[in-house]
């Protein structure tokens, strides 16, 4: 990568991955943070409790064993909250980390094109 896309403190890591870090990063907390209050007002749960069981459905890992909605709004809720936070987890991850698969996987192709090649040199020998 060019000079002129990292940051000027001469930094290894270039100044669009960090961008991308930060949007990635808001936007799980918001995700996290609508979740956690959300959860507190309807289910009456402390907000230390909102968050563990928010980060519980954020991570796909599905509601702890000890927080189990209540009301059927909660439920519903829940259910909606575990749609949109993996999807945002996912999303977030593929924004911050797609341009390096995006280019390892175009250094397979070449690499499996330069096999292909030579391959195809060595049958018609």
């Amino acid at each position: 990568m060019s000079s002129e896309g990292r940051r000027k403190t001469g930094s290894i890591i270039p100044k669009s991955f960090l961008v991308r870090a930060a949007y990635s990063f808001a936007l799980i907390a918001a995700v996290v943070l609508i979740g956690t209050g959300a959860m507190h007002v309807i289910e009456g749960w402390s907000y230390l409790d909102s968050f563990y069981f928010t980060s519980f459905i954020a991570t796909g890992q599905g509601p702890p064993s000890n927080l189990q909605p209540a009301s059927s709004l909660g439920k519903v809720f829940s259910s909606l909250l575990a749609f949109v936070s993996v999807g945002t987890v996912i999303t977030a991850l593929l924004f911050l980390f797609g341009p390096f698969l995006g280019r390892v996987l175009r250094a397979g192709e070449e690499k499996l094109e330069e096999v292909e090649r030579e391959v195809e040199g060595k049958r018609k020998q």
